[in-house]
């Protein structure tokens, strides 16, 4: 018996599901398995492979909808939008390198099911935020539909927002639409040099106070600017981004310049230098290379207003920085092997958010929760959830949390 399942269309997808079931197997749900080592480690039989449904089924690029089969790379999609000037705006993140794995791998399936966002997330939301329709086969071997092509679209339940997020532990996704946008003619950054990390917070919030539309805030302390690119100097900077029609990008940043001249020093990136930028802090660059996959990762997400405050009640060694205008920090453990995860627990549950331990060995991942623990109340719904999509956890059981 083979240890992978590797449908070619969403009937086979049905019949692997409904196999599983009358034979009491467990599978793990997978498009390129770029984000496997991400969550608890897996409880599984066989792999649902899901990379052979690839491809483009439709695009109309005048209505701003895009549909594609769930193992298609984003890397292709992107590469289609780019050639018709648009782009998928909740800008998704590449998990391969940050995991040990190739960049370029990951599907629109696997950024569904993860609900990824990238530094835009302050501006267009996340996956789920555009995300349009799907089908699906659910852990009873029924397959299903939701959503359309247009945004309003639901009637009853929003199967869409349900499964966004999931991990795949609800349904296996074979077709998925979603919503594409104008691709932004120019962009451009303002940089504030030298902030602390108290100061750099409060001229985030500033800016995204104010008119200028900020599209990215981030803060990169001095102990990590070094490894971003397009930064003029090797220090601390806090990066705010613009982007849109050159004589609109232009005002913009000019006004935002002067707003944060209160702040601290001035500099200003072009058009080339802040793509460079925005993309080593989209791709989380300090924590990517071979030396730092050592190291323990976490993810946090709060309010932008308490990120200093969560911070600063880590422990000093710790490398991080900051996304989201202050709301999500990256935070690399200073000893390999140990996430310290009950320091992370305790000072997000004083101040208010949510920890995602992102990278650790399997056995560290098994003894720890990887995602935030969940009070009893929604600990229950989660699990009549699960229970009514797939009954007999044969989709990807355990992989958030034991016994769900």
């Amino acid at each position: 018996m083979t240890d992978i399942l590797k449908p070619r269309d969403a009937k086979e997808v049905e019949d692997a599901v409904r196999w599983a079931l009358a034979d009491d197997k467990a599978l793990e749900v997978a498009g390129q398995g770029t984000k496997r080592s991400l969550g608890r480690p897996s409880q599984t039989d066989l792999t649902l492979d899901l990379s052979g449904l690839s491809g483009v089924t439709l695009y109309e690029p005048e209505e701003l909808v895009l549909s594609a089969k769930a193992g298609t790379p984003l890397a292709e999609i992107e590469t289609l939008l780019d050639a018709n000037s648009q782009q998928l705006a909740f800008e998704p993140m590449d998990y391969g390198p940050l995991l040990g794995g190739s960049a370029g791998q990951g599907t629109l399936g696997g950024a569904i099911a993860t609900n990824l966002s990238g530094p835009r997330r302050i501006k267009a939301g996340a996956a789920r935020d555009h995300f349009l329709g799907v089908t699906a086969v659910s852990g009873r071997a029924e397959t299903f539909k939701s959503g359309g092509r247009v945004v309003k679209n639901v009637t009853g339940y929003d199967m869409c927002k349900l499964l966004a997020g999931s991990w795949g532990t609800l349904a296996a996704m074979t077709d998925i639409t979603v919503k594409v946008l104008p691709k932004a003619e120019t962009e451009a950054t303002v940089i504030v040099e030298g902030l602390d990390d108290a100061r750099a917070c409060a001229a985030m919030a500033a800016a995204m106070g104010s008119s200028c539309d900020v599209s990215g805030a981030a803060h990169l302390p001095d102990h990590v600017a070094s490894y971003f690119d397009g930064l003029p100097k090797p220090e601390a900077a806090t990066a705010l981004r613009v982007e849109g029609f050159p004589p609109s990008v232009k005002h913009r940043k000019e006004a935002l310049a002067a707003l944060m001249k209160s702040f601290g020093p001035v500099a200003l990136l072009d058009e080339k230098e802040s793509r460079a930028l925005w993309r080593s802090v989209r791709q989380v660059k300090p924590f990517a290379g071979d030396a730092a996959r050592a190291r323990p990762l976490w993810r946090i997400s709060t309010a932008p207003s308490k990120g200093n405050a969560i911070a600063a009640a880590i422990t000093p060694a710790a490398q991080m920085f900051y996304d989201w205008a202050g709301g999500l920090l990256w935070v690399a453990m200073p000893f390999a092997d140990e996430p310290d995860a009950g320091s992370i627990r305790a000072a997000v549950k004083s101040i208010g958010g949510h920890a995602t331990l992102v990278r650790a060995p399997a056995a560290v991942r098994a003894a720890v929760d990887v995602f935030e623990p969940q009070q009893a109340a929604l600990r229950a719904l989660s699990k009549r959830v699960k229970e009514g999509f797939d009954p007999k956890g044969v989709l990807n059981p355990g992989r958030m949390w034991a016994g769900v």
